[in-house]
């Protein structure tokens, strides 16, 4: 969900584990020379989740790397298939209290620009915790974590499989 620190969490993991950390909403707006909510006003939601399912396909044929999705990313059958045959899914699980905390100030949310931002994020959560179930992992937020104490316990729980990362 937007968020619960799929950027910042994404870019600390990418440091501590020295890969290359790549956002698809950041891939999207270079490929577009538009924002996020530029596209959605011009283009509808629609042209958007066509596009990122696109760019999401490019990064993952990639080298291996950190990818953080967009939040809506997730709910596409095509993109959780991309994701779980290349990679695999992490959901940053965090309350609907503690991401309208982190969001409820910032203007580049297209989905919030409704007259009730926080009832519009918390039927999207509502939606959206379904599809995000289906991640292969489930790491919980806390407020009181720091960016890096999220990070590393992200990184515990993908080095409980060895096939994703050997534990150092």
């Amino acid at each position: 969900m937007m968020g619960s620190g799929k950027t910042a969490v994404g870019s600390a993991m990418a440091r501590l584990l020295a890969v290359p950390f790549r956002d698809s909403d950041t891939e999207i707006e270079l490929a577009a020379n538009r924002t996020i909510a530029e596209l959605f006003e011009r283009d509808g939601e629609d042209f958007f989740r066509q596009k990122e399912s696109q760019v999401l396909a490019r990064l993952l044929e990639g080298a291996p790397c950190i990818l953080s999705t967009g939040g809506g990313s997730y709910l596409r059958d095509e993109n959780r298939r991309m994701i779980s045959q290349r990679g695999v899914a992490v959901w940053l699980r965090a309350s609907t209290g503690l991401l309208w905390n982190r969001v409820k100030h910032k203007s580049t949310r297209p989905l919030l620009r409704t007259a009730d931002p926080r009832g519009t994020l918390e039927k999207l959560s509502e939606v959206r915790t379904p599809h995000y179930a289906m991640a292969e992992f489930i790491v919980d937020a806390d407020p009181s974590y720091s960016i890096e104490d999220m990070a590393n316990k992200v990184i515990r729980a993908l080095c409980t499989d060895s096939n994703i990362l050997e534990s150092q």
